[in-house]
């Protein structure tokens, strides 16, 4: 039985794959779990005695626990951004050329994880 999802292809594999991952999710992350969790990801703020290092890495922690959050990157990184304390938006402001969040997330990231590698 063990070695039957093996022999499997094309679209009988995507739809035993799919089964086995609704079984996984409805097992270890229930609707109450995912639901604290984007509430939380939601109300990220930057705490007074945290660095930007400490802050990014802490939501980028937070975002992996719920790793089919459904949150685009755009507003993920927002939600970052928008609870920054003010010496540490200033300074990314600075370094992004203004308005960070005209860049794509893709860049958006790829700055916020260099500035927060030198902190």
């Amino acid at each position: 039985m063990k070695a039957f999802s093996f022999s499997l292809d094309g679209a009988a594999k995507d739809w035993l794959y799919s089964r086995y991952e609704c079984m996984f999710l409805e097992k270890f992350f229930p609707t109450s779990k995912i639901a604290a969790i984007l509430k939380e990801i939601c109300g990220i703020h930057q705490h007074s005695w945290e660095n930007l290092h400490k802050y990014w890495e802490r939501f980028n922690k937070l975002c992996a626990t719920c790793p089919h959050h459904q949150i685009s990157e755009q507003l993920l990184l927002q939600y970052f951004y928008e609870w920054l304390l003010m010496m540490d938006r200033n300074m990314i402001n600075a370094e992004s050329g203004g308005a960070l969040m005209d860049k794509t997330p893709t860049a958006t990231r790829h700055l916020i994880s260099n500035m927060a590698s030198n902190t």
